[in-house]
């Protein structure tokens, strides 16, 4: 059971587990750019992780009235969802997301999918209230400006996650990477011994 939970955080992963190795040695960071990137990550996942069970602790939390206040040309759908039965749905999947995304950015498993999921769930807020010009909520507001808000800029720092992954180098695939690598590295050393 533990190789299998194993396999399946270094297949999440940017790469598959055989060239995990390999990836490591072609794509070299600096260590400010190894720090910076892990630093967002972890920093991102943070937030995520925070909001989610920030909501959880909070039993009065509800989407309704944030989806009921919709704007812009997607409001039909968000006001639509919020004065269903499904809002209790997406009560959930909202907190479910949140917690997941920031687990997996903070411990540097399933990061790709994490930064995609983020994206996703990220993309939905943007597009619920989005600062466009002639919206009630779009005034200058902390984190709210003209056309950009901090969801998109979160957004943005998520792809650049997707692409320049890191929990290679500092996170649990770089942990499961490296246990699984040792035994094969004795094996060989055995088998040259053997030989000579």
């Amino acid at each position: 059971m533990k190789n299998q939970w194993k396999m399946a955080i270094l297949q999440s992963s940017h790469w598959p587990a055989a060239m995990i190795n390999q990836y490591h040695m072609d794509m070299q960071y600096s260590k400010n750019q190894l720090f910076f990137l892990a630093s967002l990550r972890i920093l991102i996942g943070w937030h995520f992780l925070y909001e989610g069970l920030i909501k959880v602790f909070n039993p009065g939390w509800t989407s309704k009235a944030y989806l009921l206040s919709a704007e812009g040309p997607l409001s039909f759908f968000f006001k639509w969802l919020g004065g269903s039965a499904l809002a209790d749905v997406a009560d959930i999947v909202t907190i479910v997301l949140l917690i997941c995304v920031g687990l997996a950015l903070v411990l540097g498993a399933f990061e790709k999918v994490a930064a995609y999921a983020g994206i996703a769930l990220l993309a939905m807020f943007y597009l619920s209230q989005p600062p466009l010009p002639g919206l009630e909520n779009a005034g200058p507001s902390e984190g709210n400006y003209f056309i950009v808000n901090k969801n998109l800029i979160e957004m943005a720092a998520l792809g650049v996650l997707a692409f320049f992954p890191t929990s290679h180098l500092v996170g649990l695939v770089y942990y499961l990477s490296r246990e699984k690598a040792i035994p094969a590295v004795k094996q060989e050393t055995r088998q040259q011994a053997q030989k000579a």
